[in-house]
């Protein structure tokens, strides 16, 4: 991990109730803390200084930003979480890319497991991978790059950095999967823009968005 230096944006709430708070991560922050008190400041310690219940539902990687659902009761993390593992929560990404894509939608299927010699890097591993979907949609290209919407349908890690490097076009900024001026960006250009998910609360459908930063 590059030094640690995390932004000190003030903490942006894009939704908050009784049982669950929806924040917007920013780029560089951890969404929970590391090994050591270097890597202690993270998304969830700033949520709970600010919702002292908060409880973890899921993570986001340090480089990339968006919305982010924290639960604020053990009834609350329950449900999301198995929200989670029935694949019912809905995620969109928008995302820069190396590259002008030539199709205008598509769905990459490729089996995922952890490059271990290179942790925390993925592989594609047609084997022992885990199976790992992205549907794909092209919003504007030009210039040498393409503005995608990614719509992961598993959750695995750097899924979608790894689909889009094994397309041919990794996200620009990438610290792990983009080479030469591809990486040359000032972060990772991966943002989490909406999130669907059924309220803890009743089960009514809810959608959060954050806008793309970039």
């Amino acid at each position: 991990m590059t030094d640690y230096n995390p932004p000190q944006d003030p903490l942006v709430i894009l939704h908050d109730d009784h049982e669950v708070v929806l924040v917007d991560k920013p780029s560089g922050l951890l969404s929970v803390p590391g090994k050591g008190e270097l890597l202690a400041d993270c998304l969830m310690a700033r949520v709970k200084a600010v919702f002292p219940t908060a409880l973890l539902v899921h993570r986001l990687d340090r480089d990339t930003s968006g919305v982010m659902i924290f639960a604020l009761t053990p009834h609350a993390q329950r449900h999301l979480g198995l929200q989670f593992e029935k694949r019912q929560t809905k995620k969109t990404y928008v995302a820069r890319v190396w590259g002008e894509m030539q199709e205008k939608t598509g769905t990459v299927d490729l089996p995922l497991i952890v490059d271990w010699p290179n942790r925390p890097k993925q592989m594609v591993d047609h084997e022992n991978g885990k199976q790992a979907l992205t549907d794909w949609r092209v919003m504007r290209k030009g210039n040498g790059e393409t503005r995608v919407r990614l719509m992961p349908k598993t959750g695995r890690s750097h899924q979608l950095r790894v689909h889009m490097l094994a397309m041919g076009h990794p996200i620009l900024g990438d610290p792990f999967y983009a080479e030469g001026p591809a990486g040359d960006y000032p972060r990772l250009m991966l943002h989490s823009e909406t999130f669907q998910f059924r309220h803890p609360d009743g089960g009514q459908g809810t959608r959060i968005t954050a806008k793309c930063p970039f």
